[in-house]
C-alpha cells in the first residue's frame, strides 16, 4: 500500500505532500534516503570496481606518449556516438594519433566487424577502442588478434558465455554487487577510462566537455538514473548550457534552446532525436566530428546536416506509421495478439521508432519487416511492460537467421518464406500472454492526488529538486479529480489543448498525439507538470497521459451492512457521512496505516472502535485515491 507522508518530513525537506507521497511509494521512506536522492555521493575510486581499468589505462597512456596510431570503434545510436566522440575529444587533447570508426547500418550492421579490423589494421592502427559494443564480437577480435592489434572492449551488452580475445574489457557487469557504476551505458563507462587517463597523466583539462557529452549519451540510451549516473548527470546539466563544444551549442540552437539550464526531458526529446537521426538515415561519422570540430562554422554546417536528417526521419516515421495503421485496419476490427508487418519498402533506420509508436496505440507486441532485397526481412520489436521480446525471439529461434534484444526491444533476421509461420508462432505467445493480464490496455498508477489550486512555481521548482527524471527515476505522475474542460482546440501534428479548471484554478492541458478526441464536460485526468515556454512567456502545463469521465468528487464506500460517503478535505483530512447524515472528519497517521483520532476526542476509545475507524480512514484514502 502507498503510505501518507509525515508533514514533520515535509518540514525537513522543504518538499510539498504530494511529492514526498510519490517518494515513499517508491520506497524512499526516511530523510536520510531522500537526502541522498536529492544530493548523491561522489563517485568511488573506480579502479577498486573495475578489475581491467588500470591495464586499459596503462596501455593507453603508452599509445598516447608513444605516438602509435589508434582508433575508436563505436556504434551508431547516440550512446555509441556520444561515447565515441567523447574519447575521441579527449586522445586529441592528449596529442594522440586517433581516428573514429563507426559502422554503417545499413551495410555493415551492429558492432566492430572482421572488415572493419583489416581496414584499420592495415591504415596502421595498432590498437582499437571499443565503446558501446564489442563484447560480442568474437570473430573481429579474435582477427585483431592474429593481426597483432590490441583490443580494449568498453561495453554493457549482456556479457557471452566465453570471453573473445582482448586486452581489457571494461564492463558494469564485472564489478562488485551493489556498485554505483552498475548502471553505466557505454557512454558512461568511455567517460570512467577518460577520467582515469587524465589523472594518470595529469592532464585535467584533456577532460573539458567530457561530462557534457555523458550527459547526452545517457539520458538518450535511457540508461538508469542511479548511482553515478545521477550525481554526473546533476553536475553536468547544471552547466550543459554553457558547453564548450561548439557542436553542442550549434544543435542547441537547432533545437530552440535558449541560455538556460537543461533538463533530461531537453536532452530526450529535443537534442538525442536530432543525433539519432543520423545514425538512423545518414553517416554516424557526421555525429562524431560534430561533437569534436573546435570550428564554430563547421560546427553550425554539421548541425544543419543533422537537422535535415531529422525532419526526414519526422517524415518517414509519419508516413511509415500511416502506412502500418492502413493495413491493420485492411485486416478488420478484430486485432492479433502480436501485430506482425512487412513491407519491402520500409526503412529499416526508422521501423523500431514506429514499433514503438503502435506499441502505445495498441498495447500489442509488434514487429516491423523491412526488405533487405536477397528474400529476407530485417525487423525491429518492441513490446509493452511485461511482455518478455528476448524470449520470445528465444523461442522462434529456429525460424530466424540472426536475432537479438532485451525484453522491451528486439530484432531478427528472417527469411521470406518463414514468415507466416514466425507469425503465428508468436502470436500464439502473446495471446498467452495476454490472457494472463488482468485488463487488454495499460493501467495508468499516478503517484499522487493533487488540486490545481496547489501547482505554482514553487511546486515546480521542488519538483525539480527531485530530478533528473528519466529510466529508473521517472518524472511524478498526478491525477486530479472533476476537471472541467473549459476550452478545447487542436492543434497541427495530431495534438489537443485544453484549458482545465478545478475549483476556481485553471491551468492549460496539452495532449501530445491525442487527435480532436471528444472529451466530457467533468473529467479525472492523469498528467506530469511541466513549464511551458511560448514567445518568451512561461507558463505552467499539465502534460495530460490519461483521462476517463470524472469519477464523482464524493466516493461512496461499504464497509459490512453500512455505507459512508466521503471526499478529500484541506491537506490530508478525509470528510465523511454516514447514513444518518452525521458527518466525521479523519486524517491518516503518518505512516498511512491508523487514523489519527486525537482530533475527534477517540485517542482513547476501545480497541474495536480504533480498530473500525483505522479501516474505514483506510478504505476512504483508497478510495479517493489518496494512497494505492
Amino acid at each position: 500500500m502507498g503510505l501518507l507522508p509525515d508533514p514533520d518530513l515535509a518540514v525537513a525537506t522543504g518538499l510539498p505532500l504530494p511529492l514526498l507521497a510519490m517518494l515513499r511509494r517508491r520506497g524512499f521512506r526516511d530523510g536520510e534516503q531522500i537526502q541522498a536522492l536529492l544530493d548523491p555521493p561522489p563517485a568511488p575510486d573506480p579502479t577498486a570496481h573495475f578489475p581491467d581499468l588500470i591495464p586499459a589505462r596503462d596501455r593507453l597512456v603508452r599509445a598516447c606518449q608513444g605516438g602509435e596510431a589508434l582508433a575508436v570503434c563505436g556504434d551508431y545510436d547516440a550512446d555509441g556516438m556520444t561515447s565515441t566522440a567523447l574519447l575521441v575529444g579527449c586522445l586529441r587533447r592528449l596529442g594522440a594519433l586517433v581516428r573514429g570508426a563507426i559502422p554503417s547500418r545499413m551495410d555493415d550492421g551492429y558492432g566492430l566487424n572482421v572488415a572493419m579490423v583489416e581496414r584499420l589494421a592495415a591504415a596502421g592502427v595498432s590498437l582499437l577502442v571499443t565503446v558501446d559494443n564489442g563484447v560480442s564480437a568474437s570473430a573481429a577480435l579474435e582477427r585483431a588478434a592474429a593481426l597483432g592489434v590490441d583490443v580494449i572492449v568498453t561495453d554493457h551488452h549482456t556479457l557471452p558465455p566465453q570471453q573473445p580475445p582482448l586486452l581489457a574489457l571494461i564492463h558494469p557487469a564485472l564489478t562488485p554487487q551493489g556498485s554505483p557504476y552498475r548502471v553505466l551505458a557505454g557512454v558512461g563507462l568511455a567517460y570512467v577510462l577518460a577520467r582515469s587517463l587524465c589523472a594518470s597523466l595529469q592532464a585535467d583539462e584533456a577532460l573539458s566537455a567530457s561530462l557534457d557529452l555523458f550527459c547526452i549519451g545517457t539520458v538518450a540510451d535511457m540508461a538508469p538514473l542511479s548511482g553515478v549516473n545521477r550525481r554526473w548527470l546533476m553536475d553536468g546539466l547544471r552547466r550543459l548550457h554553457r558547453s564548450p563544444l561548439p557542436g553542442l551549442r550549434a544543435l542547441m540552437d537547432c533545437a530552440g534552446l535558449q541560455e538556460r539550464p537543461l533538463e533530461s526531458t531537453d536532452i530526450a526529446f529535443r537534442i538525442a532525436p536530432r543525433i539519432n537521426a543520423v545514425g538512423r538515415l545518414g553517416d554516424p561519422a557526421l555525429v562524431v566530428e560534430l561533437l569534436t570540430t573546435d570550428q564554430a562554422d563547421r560546427a553550425l554546417q554539421l548541425a544543419d546536416s543533422c537537422e535535415v536528417l531529422n525532419r526526414q526521419r519526422r517524415e518517414l516515421c509519419d508516413a511509415i506509421t500511416a502506412e502500418a495503421e492502413a493495413l491493420l485496419e485492411a485486416d478488420g476490427a478484430a486485432q492479433p495478439p502480436f501485430l506482425l508487418l512487412a513491407q519491402n519498402h520500409w526503412h529499416h533506420g526508422v521501423i523500431g521508432i514506429v514499433a514503438a509508436r503502435l506499441v502505445e496505440r495498441h498495447w500489442r507486441p509488434v514487429a516491423l519487416l523491412a526488405g533487405e532485397g536477397n528474400g529476407c526481412f530485417r525487423a525491429s520489436v518492441r513490446a509493452p511492460r511485461g511482455f518478455a521480446v528476448d524470449q520470445a525471439l528465444q523461442a522462434c529461434a529456429d525460424l530466424l537467421m540472426r536475432f537479438g534484444g532485451h525484453p522491451a526491444a528486439g530484432g531478427f533476421t528472417v527469411a521470406a518464406d518463414r514468415v507466416a509461420a514466425l507469425q503465428e508462432r508468436l502470436e500464439g505467445l502473446a495471446r498467452r500472454w495476454l490472457e494472463d493480464q488482468a485488463s487488454s490496455t495499460p493501467r495508468i498508477c499516478p503517484d499522487a492526488c493533487v488540486r490545481l489550486a496547489d501547482l505554482d512555481r514553487a511546486f515546480l521548482v521542488a519538483q525539480r529538486r527531485l530530478g533528473p527524471f528519466g529510466t529508473g527515476m521517472e518524472a511524478p505522475l498526478f491525477w486530479a479529480r472533476s476537471c472541467r474542460v473549459r476550452q478545447r482546440r487542436a492543434l497541427g501534428g495530431g495534438h489537443l489543448a485544453l484549458r482545465l479548471e478545478q475549483g476556481g484554478t485553471t491551468l492549460r492541458a496539452i495532449g501530445w498525439n491525442w487527435g480532436d478526441q471528444p472529451l466530457p464536460p467533468l473529467v479525472d485526468v492523469a498528467f506530469h507538470l511541466e513549464l511551458n515556454s511560448w514567445q518568451g512567456e512561461e507558463t505552467l502545463q499539465l502534460v495530460l497521459v490519461s483521462w476517463r469521465p470524472c469519477a464523482a468528487e464524493e466516493v461512496m464506500i461499504r464497509r459490512g451492512e453500512r455505507r459512508y460517503w466521503c471526499r478529500q478535505g484541506p491537506g490530508n483530512r478525509i470528510d465523511l457521512r454516514n447514513e444518518a447524515g452525521q458527518d466525521l472528519s479523519l486524517s491518516l497517521g503518518p505512516d498511512g496505516a491508523h487514523a489519527d483520532l486525537q482530533g475527534i476526542g477517540l485517542a482513547d476509545g476501545t480497541a474495536d472502535q480504533r480498530r473500525y475507524l483505522d479501516g474505514l480512514a483506510r478504505d476512504a484514502a483508497v478510495a479517493l485515491g489518496l494512497v494505492a
